[in-house]
């Protein structure tokens, strides 16, 4: 028990930290170059370990299409946004957006029609998930964080979301995962770079800003996804989605700690309510929970 607790607990320190390396990154690169670094570095890390744990990477045109949609919605676009979101919101905050995902996920699938019978708690934490973002970021008040940045955090937790049901569908039991992620990042700095040119003029230099992004492409990225892949593993799904809740706990303290981002009681209490519709989110019928 103590062990599963300690691999939760590096876990949602590696993640939640990638908020922290993202907003000191920036401070020496654009938000692109944050992105294709971050993907670069993290394949590079995946790929040693796939080495080691004897997984090959995909084979075929249409397998690399299929990794390119991925790459594009769970890399690509999310790690910019969350970059270009963190040039005007506090680390913190991203990471709270972050933990978002799973009620993007819950919108998208009663849209399409893939969650179908579903607990009476879901929709009601659907509801209680975004009225704690409302309560973050406070858009009736002049003081509020509502703006551009905002927005931008919010498109990538739905755009992970994207990305996590367009996986779960495709790409599920494909191969071994961590060489499939290893040329999933690879993909997603190419397509990271395609948007270099579009960008203005690069900060000066800065070594901090260095450090960061190593920070966030070794650990943030590599490691993490290497790390919640052997929890998933080894403890089941549980296990992950206690990280989860973990996560944006980990970002807002480093924010306030590292970086003297304000943590005020309304953003706590949006943190908490966002949290709680999550877990109701994640509610299913008792014959459900007693065939698992």
């Amino acid at each position: 028990m103590i062990k599963t607790w300690g691999r939760m607990g590096v876990l949602a320190l590696l993640w939640g930290s990638a908020f922290l390396w993202i907003k000191l990154a920036l401070r020496g690169f654009t938000p692109i170059e944050v992105a294709v670094l971050r993907s670069v570095l993290g394949a590079a890390v995946l790929f040693v370990l796939a080495r080691i744990a004897g997984q090959r990477t995909p084979r075929g045109r249409a397998m690399w299409g299929r990794l390119a949609v991925a790459a594009f919605f769970c890399n690509a676009v999310p790690f910019a946004l969350f970059s270009i979101g963190e040039q005007t919101v506090d680390s913190g905050i991203a990471g709270v957006l972050n933990a978002t995902t799973p009620l993007w996920s819950l919108l998208i699938g009663l849209v399409v029609g893939t969650e179908r019978g579903i607990h009476p708690a879901r929709p009601g934490g659907l509801l209680l998930g975004f009225a704690g973002v409302l309560l973050i970021f406070a858009p009736w008040q002049r003081a509020g964080l509502f703006g551009w940045g905002a927005l931008a955090l919010v498109a990538a937790a739905t755009s992970y979301a994207i990305a996590f049901a367009y996986m779960a569908r495709i790409l599920a039991g494909t191969g071994g995962p961590v060489g499939i992620s290893a040329a999933q990042l690879a993909v997603a700095s190419g397509l990271a770079s395609l948007a270099l040119p579009l960008e203005g003029a690069r900060p000066a230099f800065d070594g901090l800003a260095v450090l960061a992004v190593v920070l966030l492409g070794v650990f943030g990225t590599g490691f993490t996804f290497y790390l919640n892949y052997r929890l998933i593993e080894d403890e089941g799904p549980t296990g992950a989605a206690v990280v989860g809740y973990l996560l944006p706990v980990v970002s807002v303290v480093l924010g306030a700690v590292v970086l003297g981002e304000p943590v005020t009681p309304r953003v706590v209490a949006g943190m908490l309510v966002v949290l709680a519709g999550v877990g109701l989110t994640r509610t299913k019928p008792r014959r459900v929970r007693a065939a698992t």
